[in-house]
């Protein structure tokens, strides 16, 4: 085992001068929504680019977990760290690129919300992600905001446990507080199948 656990809860998976570091680019970049020349925002990669990597930071907490290296309550500890840098009140930068930051930390409450309810095990593995996010969409359409977060947060855990988001589930949602929560699990499935890297040990060990 790399590392006690000791060593890992000192270990910063995620750092506030790293999230300022991307605000700063945010900054920089002079973000506008659909620009003529560029419907889809030249400078929007980077929100994506920011989501990512909060993502990946999650998951590397979620992997020292599934091989015993963190309790669950220490694993939990982690990700409130990163929540609170990443959920944090930012001052206002401009009018599109804070519609696009709180958009970016709805979704990250989605992806951090299905990672506590991974670690908690409070989900049914047996439960299909399709029927779930009918509930979800449901429990909003009724204003039980609680009760959709929730159920959006069993669709990420199933997530991690292996289970797909299909494209299809995705088209049939409209816009939304759950869509946007589901844009943070569809980061978590997107991550998990790229370089699966944030489970290496060794890239986590130099810092220690």
């Amino acid at each position: 085992m790399s590392g006690t656990e000791d060593e890992i809860l000192h270990h910063d998976f995620y750092t506030a001068e790293r999230w300022n570091n991307w605000l700063d680019q945010v900054k920089e970049s002079d973000f506008k929504l659909e620009e003529p020349d560029d419907p889809q925002g030249k400078g929007g990669a980077i929100f994506v680019n920011m989501e990512d990597d909060i993502i990946l930071a999650c998951l590397k907490i979620i992997a020292k977990y599934d091989r015993g290296q963190m309790s669950a309550g220490s694993a939990m500890q982690m990700l409130s760290r990163i929540r609170d840098i990443a959920l944090a009140e930012i001052e206002p930068i401009s009018e599109d690129v804070d519609l696009m930051i709180d958009s970016l930390q709805t979704s990250l409450i989605g992806g951090f919300a299905a990672c506590e309810c991974y670690l908690s095990g409070d989900y049914d593995e047996k439960d299909s992600v399709d029927d779930l996010v009918k509930v979800a969409l449901e429990a909003e359409a009724s204003d039980d905001i609680e009760i959709a977060l929730a159920t959006v947060a069993e669709v990420g855990a199933l997530i991690l446990k292996g289970n797909e988001l299909s494209d299809k589930t995705m088209e049939d949602i409209p816009y939304g507080l759950v869509a946007e929560w589901l844009d943070g699990i569809e980061s978590i499935s997107a991550a998990m199948v790229g370089s699966d890297s944030y489970k290496d040990d060794e890239e986590d060990d130099e810092a220690f």
